[in-house]
Formats: structure tokens, C-alpha cells, sequence
């Protein structure tokens, strides 16, 4: 049977351990397509969400007439408040960890609780993980021209669900509703 100190190590590894896939998942890409569909013309679609994204700090870069695809670019910036509480704790668990590594062996004194010193790292790492560019893609789908317009957006799932709230109603914007009852 196990010591308490050995269970209390396991637990505190698991614990560092769920820090590591959190911060995987935290900046995780999460790019979706949906499609949205308005009884509005196209045109009137189209300069309505040219205007939000620009708003919103998006720079449109580009596209394909041919394809009837518009790109738009921007700079997505990490957190500062869950940097700050991954690196508090980052460090708590780390610290935690020394305790119980000094526990389980007292013959190394009380450097393991130098440990506690990676804490900050776990704010760092979601820092440089979750800032980086995000695209946006529009890309309009043939409809006939009775039946209103129909578009296919690729862009980040959190973008698509503001996307979809804001202009909902001004522009008569509306999907499956599968970005907005999904709880992920």
C-alpha cells in the first residue's frame, strides 16, 4: 500500500498534468465553416459584414472574384488576466510539488521549493501559444437571386458565434444554429 507522501506526489503530478492540457486547449485552433443564410441581396450582405469585421479590426486581404471569396486578417492577442492566473498557478502547483518532493525525500532539503520558480512559465507559454494572425474567409455561394444569399464563413468558432449574434438581426443573418447551442 502507498505512503500518503506517494499518493499526494501521484495527485500533484496529475494536477501539473491537467495544467499542460489546459494550456493546450487554451490556445487551441478552433477554425469552423458555417453557413448563414439572409433573404437580403448579396451585395447588401456582403458591405454589411465588410463594415462589422472592419469595426472589429479586420483587415481584408484579398480574395477571388472568380471564386467569390473575400480573406480578411487579424491579430489575435492572448489574455493578460488568464496569463496571470496560469502563471499563479503554475507557481502554487509547482511549489506544491517541491513540498511534497521534499516530503518524500527530506534528504534534499529545501531546494525543491525552488520549483515553484517554473510557475510563471505556464503564463508564457499560453502567452506565445495564443497570440498569432486569424483569418477569415467569405465565400458566396450560388443562389438565385429570389432566393436572398447564402455565404460560407471559415474563421475562428468564437469570431462566427459574434458574428452571428451581431448581425443577426440587422442583416437578417441566420445558420443551422449549431455554433450557438454547442457547448464547445
Amino acid at each position: 500500500m502507498p505512503s500518503p507522501q506517494i499518493s499526494t506526489l501521484l495527485l500533484t503530478l496529475l494536477l501539473g498534468i491537467g495544467l499542460i492540457f489546459f494550456l493546450r486547449a487554451a490556445s487551441k485552433d478552433r477554425t469552423t465553416i458555417v453557413e448563414v443564410h439572409s433573404p437580403r441581396p448579396p451585395l447588401e450582405v456582403l458591405e454589411g459584414l465588410d463594415q462589422w469585421l472592419k469595426q472589429r479590426g479586420w483587415n481584408r486581404h484579398g480574395g477571388d472574384a472568380d471564386r467569390c471569396l473575400l480573406e480578411y486578417r487579424g491579430r489575435v492577442e492572448s489574455s493578460s488576466a488568464l496569463a496571470i492566473l496560469l502563471s499563479v498557478l503554475g507557481t502554487v502547483g509547482a511549489g506544491s510539488l517541491g513540498l511534497v518532493i521534499r516530503q518524500v525525500n527530506a534528504g534534499l532539503g529545501w531546494w525543491p521549493l525552488l520549483i515553484a520558480g517554473l510557475g510563471p512559465l505556464a503564463g508564457w507559454v499560453y502567452t506565445r501559444r495564443a497570440r498569432r494572425e486569424e483569418g477569415l474567409q467569405i465565400r458566396l455561394v450560388e443562389t438565385e437571386a429570389s432566393e436572398g444569399s447564402t455565404l460560407r464563413l471559415q474563421a475562428h468558432r468564437d469570431e462566427l458565434i459574434a458574428l452571428e449574434l451581431a448581425l443577426g438581426g440587422p442583416l437578417q443573418l441566420a445558420s443551422d444554429g449549431a455554433l450557438l447551442s454547442s457547448p464547445i
